[in-house]
């Protein structure tokens, strides 16, 4: 019987999924990432790792190189090194488009959360400081009519933007590294550059991978280049902003506010000050936690090592190159 480790608990759906292929299962059951060496460990007699969280390194992938496959419990791989993965023969799946609309709900959430001071405003109330009424006091911010810059306008940019345009008659820009024609279509959406989507957009929404070109993508120099008035939102990687230069951008009044599903790092200590401020909204990186997404991920992730184990191409596959050699 072939043998698949996971490195947590899987949601039922895909673990059923596993188990009705005639596969054994194992997994890490414990409330903490594994250390290097217990990964390796467990992995020494697997042949399909389904990896949610974990760095998978060059030093664990050669470790590992007798694996057939490697599932994602994720759309995004940054986590991985896929060039080595590529160079031993391992194919690399991942979860792509069923948690578009979930994480864009979260993106969503986020920007009117911060546009009206929520997040810190419930706090007021847990300290009892819910006080005297002052019609100048936490006054918010308007989202009917305002410009929405998105930063990778993929499925989740999408998403965001429809909510965007039909809730609020948002009007849409982007920057892409190529122009998504069909899109602007769709959503009347404008492509811009980078320098004048910062200049133009009351809110930005970043929904790009996490690459060497993206990462610490919005830095001082971006914060200053943004209106004063901006709201920021980052449901993606946390490395893709500079969190000590959000954090001073928002100290000085460069922008108006943040959004954050992700951070860097991850978790976030409980003294960043970025949680006292009022127009700074932060989730423990949820984009995609509702039982129908994550159990549709996990079935996803399923669906390759199924396929991988009986000799057969991913459906969703990171690395497609390895099928030419």
């Amino acid at each position: 019987m072939m043998k698949v480790f996971v490195t947590r608990v899987l949601p039922e759906a895909g673990l059923k999924l596993l188990q009705a292929a005639g596969l054994e299962v194992k997994q890490w059951e414990e409330k903490r990432k594994l250390t290097q060496e217990e990964l390796i460990e467990n992995c020494r007699d697997a042949d399909a790792l389904l990896s949610a969280g974990q760095q998978l390194n060059a030093e664990f992938l050669t470790a590992s190189k007798h694996l057939k496959v490697i599932a994602l419990h994720s759309v995004g791989y940054d986590n991985v090194d896929i060039e080595t993965a590529t160079s031993l023969h391992i194919p690399i799946g991942n979860t792509p488009g069923v948690l578009s609309e979930a994480t864009a709900d979260t993106a969503f959430l986020l920007m009117l959360a911060t546009s009206r001071n929520a997040f810190y405003m419930h706090q007021q109330i847990l300290n009892g400081e819910w006080g005297f009424f002052e019609p100048t006091a936490n006054l918010g911010r308007e989202l009917r009519g305002c410009t929405l810059g998105i930063f990778g306008l993929g499925k989740i940019g999408i998403e965001m933007a429809k909510r965007s345009a039909a809730a609020y008659d948002m009007k849409i820009i982007y920057h892409n590294r190529s122009r998504n024609e069909q899109a602007e279509k769709e959503l009347n959406a404008t492509y811009v550059s980078f320098e004048e989507l910062l200049k133009q957009s009351d809110v930005i929404s970043v929904h790009t991978a996490l690459t060497p070109e993206t990462e610490g993508k919005f830095n001082m120099a971006a914060f200053k280049q943004m209106k004063p008035g901006a709201i920021f939102v980052n449901t993606a990687r946390g490395s893709i902003h500079n969190e000590t230069d959000l954090t001073k951008a928002l100290q000085e009044k460069m922008i108006w506010g943040a959004g954050l599903d992700v951070t860097h790092p991850e978790p976030m200590s409980p003294a960043n000050p970025l949680l006292k401020m009022p127009n700074v909204s932060v989730l423990p990186h949820i984009g995609s936690a509702t039982e129908g997404t994550r159990n549709a991920m996990a079935c996803l992730a399923a669906e390759n090592i199924i396929a991988a184990l009986k000799g057969e191409k991913l459906p969703h596959i990171v690395n497609p190159e390895i099928y030419n050699n």
